[in-house]
């Protein structure tokens, strides 16, 4: 935790999960800051390099050596609609009516900037030892339901397991799931969680029920690949996609990329195919990630081939060597290159000669 002079403050702290990192010995990307009372003041008694200041929610955005730094003054939040966005209630409250509004009692510590003391109010350094994942109210998840998302994401990340009292309060809200919610929230959560690239996830997503979130009448996929080998082919612009998309995301607000790959693979979904050439045509007009949904659901083994080996397969002839073969530039190229292609399919070590025969055998 990289400590700044210019915000040691005994009304400063670290919050959240760069505290809980520290005390795990991980490294962190997150560097939030809060202060006991207002922030924006409190920047410019210090004489902060000012950015942009939000008296709505009382934070300021500072420049340090040329780093840009948040920090929110402590506040209070309300839910005027069980699972939608809060709003901001009070400004400048207690240190500890602040940390009350966090997830879970592992994300709600805060470590002082000019002493060091870790300030726990929670128990919560006893859960980060006991690998427990708590909430910090009764309401948590009617208030906030991605908040189930959230736990399966720490969950994954530390190996940390709900305790009996959280696990039977999101239990009870998945049987009861009030849909009337801010689905860009369950989206941003479910893409971090899946991005993570993990098949427990996966399983674990299924199995407690939380697929539910998404929308009402979601139906569990029937998935005859393997989950475990799809790990290793994630290298996607979307990797999340490559599980969520097994889903009705009908709620979610998607981008025209991710549209693409959803539609693709409906396109796809129903498809069979007699030949690796037969797929490989079909296959490389659409999103790898719509090939790897395709595979969960139908033929797995095919998918993975494609994307591990089929795609990477082209002729090493090209339009050079036909034009010095005497063939005019035209269709037919088109439809050399696919015949060719298909015969590397068939033989992958096929060589340049080789492929010189066979085009002056067919085509000439």
């Amino acid at each position: 935790m990289r400590i700044i002079s210019e915000l040691q403050d005994k009304n400063l702290y670290y919050v959240g999960g760069v505290v809980r990192d520290e005390i795990l010995g991980l490294p962190s990307l997150d560097m939030d800051y809060c202060y006991e009372g207002d922030a924006i003041n409190f920047a410019r008694t210090k004489k902060l390099n000012i950015i942009k200041e939000n008296p709505s929610f009382g934070t300021v955005r500072v420049l340090i050596d040329g780093i840009e730094i948040d920090i929110a003054s402590t506040r209070t939040e309300c839910y005027p609609s069980p699972g939608h966005l809060p709003v901001v209630d009070k400004i400048g409250c207690s240190l500890i009516d602040d940390l009350k509004r966090r997830d879970f009692t592992i994300n709600a510590m805060a470590k002082n900037t000019l002493s060091g003391e870790i300030i726990d109010y929670f128990n919560s350094n006893d859960d980060l030892k006991n690998k427990k994942l708590r909430v910090l109210h009764n309401r948590s998840f009617i208030d906030d339901p991605s908040r189930i998302i959230r736990g399966l994401k720490f969950s994954a990340r530390f190996g940390f397991e709900l305790d009996s009292e959280t696990e039977s309060l999101q239990k009870s809200y998945i049987s009861n799931i009030n849909y009337d919610m801010s689905y860009h929230r369950i989206k941003k959560e479910v893409k971090e969680t899946f991005n993570l690239n993990s098949d427990k996830i996966l399983r674990k997503f299924i199995r407690d029920g939380i697929y539910k979130l998404l929308g009402d009448n979601q139906q569990v996929p029937l998935i005859k690949g393997s989950v475990e080998r799809l790990v290793s082919l994630i290298n996607l612009h979307n990797p999340w996609l490559c599980y969520a998309g097994l889903f009705n995301l009908s709620n979610f607000e998607l981008t025209k990329e991710e549209t693409e790959i959803i539609s693709s693979f409906k396109k796809l979904e129903n498809r069979t195919f007699d030949t690796e050439s037969e797929a490989y045509k079909i296959f490389r007009h659409f999103p790898d990630e719509s090939v790897l949904l395709w595979g969960l659901v139908r033929e797995y083994d095919l998918a993975y081939h494609y994307l591990k080996n089929l795609r990477k397969i082209k002729p090493s002839l090209n339009g050079n060597d036909l034009i010095k073969l005497g063939i005019e530039r035209g269709k037919l190229y088109s439809e050399i290159f696919d015949y060719l292609t298909e015969e590397k399919i068939k033989n992958p070590k096929l060589s340049k000669e080789e492929e010189l025969k066979l085009v002056v055998n067919k085509y000439l």
